[in-house]
């Protein structure tokens, strides 16, 4: 009895030892899906409504203001220069196409100052202040 007592607890320790080298740690390592940071999205929005309604189809024929970010000629030539980019203004009713120019002048002021993009968004002078206003009420 003594004997086999003995191998069980040797057969055992065995075991236990040999599991503990084949079985996975209990640190492992867990990965998390997170949202993407999108720290212009309430601006989007904001200017937006401001601009179109939230209408990607929008045109203002005395500016030739095209879709949801009402961006004109001189945005889309100045954006193709700066990136080497060949858009033409039909492409701003693209949505995806629109928000990529927008983002990249946000970017460049940054996710920090909404007022300051905003307003150059717009353009200048003092109408800017009356636009931001607008803007504001949206965020």
């Amino acid at each position: 009895m003594k004997g086999l007592l003995r191998k069980l607890v040797v057969i055992t320790i065995f075991f236990s030892y040999a599991a503990k080298l084949y079985a996975p740690s209990s640190e492992s390592l867990v990965i998390i899906s997170s949202s993407p940071v999108e720290p212009f999205r309430k601006l989007i929005h904001a200017i937006g409504m401001v601009e179109t309604r939230l209408d990607t189809l929008a045109y203002n024929v005395e500016e030739e203001a095209t879709g949801f970010f009402q961006i004109r000629p001189v945005r889309v030539n100045d954006y193709n220069i700066r990136t080497g980019s060949n858009f033409s203004l039909k492409d701003m009713y693209n949505y995806q196409i629109a928000e990529k120019i927008f983002l990249y002048y946000a970017s460049i002021i940054g996710p920090s100052d909404f007022e300051r993009i905003a307003k150059s968004w717009n353009g200048s002078g003092p109408l800017t202040i009356t636009y931001w206003a607008r803007v504001k009420e949206y965020l």
